[in-house]
C-alpha cells in the first residue's frame, strides 16, 4: 500500500470541486499533509473569504492525518531550495516534497512545473 502526501493544490482541488479531485479523493485514506501545505489551504480559503469555522469543518471532514513539520523536513526543504528554485517552487511546495522523502512517499499535486523536479522523490501530477 502507497502513502500519498498532499500537496495544498491537491487539498484545494478536493475543496474546490476541480480537475484531479477525483484522484486526490482515491488517495486520502492512504495520505498525510504536512502542517505546511494545511496552513496554506486554509490561508486560501479565508482569503478567498471561506468563514474560518466552514473552512474547519470542510477540512475536518476529510480526516486528514497532518504531519507535524519537524526539524528532518526543514532541513530537506531548505537543501531542496537550491535545486528547486529556478522552477519557482514555495516554501509550501518544498514542505510537501520533504515530508514525502522523508516518508519515501508519492507527493500528489496539480502543479505542473513539479513534473520537471529532479529530486529523489516521486510526484504525480492529478490533472
Amino acid at each position: 500500500m502507497s502513502e500519498w502526501v498532499l500537496d495544498a493544490s491537491a487539498l484545494m482541488a478536493v475543496l474546490l470541486g476541480e480537475p484531479g479531485a477525483d484522484r486526490v479523493l482515491a488517495a486520502l485514506p492512504n495520505a498525510i499533509v504536512s502542517a505546511v501545505n494545511y496552513a496554506e489551504v486554509v490561508g486560501k480559503l479565508i482569503e478567498r473569504g471561506v468563514p474560518e469555522d466552514v473552512v474547519r469543518a470542510s477540512l475536518g471532514a476529510l480526516s486528514l492525518d497532518i504531519v507535524n513539520f519537524d526539524a528532518d523536513q526543514a532541513h530537506i526543504a531548505g537543501a531542496l531550495r537550491r535545486t528547486t528554485r529556478h522552477l519557482g517552487l514555495s516554501l509550501g511546495d518544498r514542505a510537501c516534497l520533504a515530508l514525502a522523502m522523508h516518508r519515501t512517499a508519492v507527493a500528489l499535486t496539480t502543479d505542473s512545473v513539479w513534473a520537471e523536479v529532479d529530486i529523489r522523490a516521486k510526484v504525480e501530477l492529478v490533472r
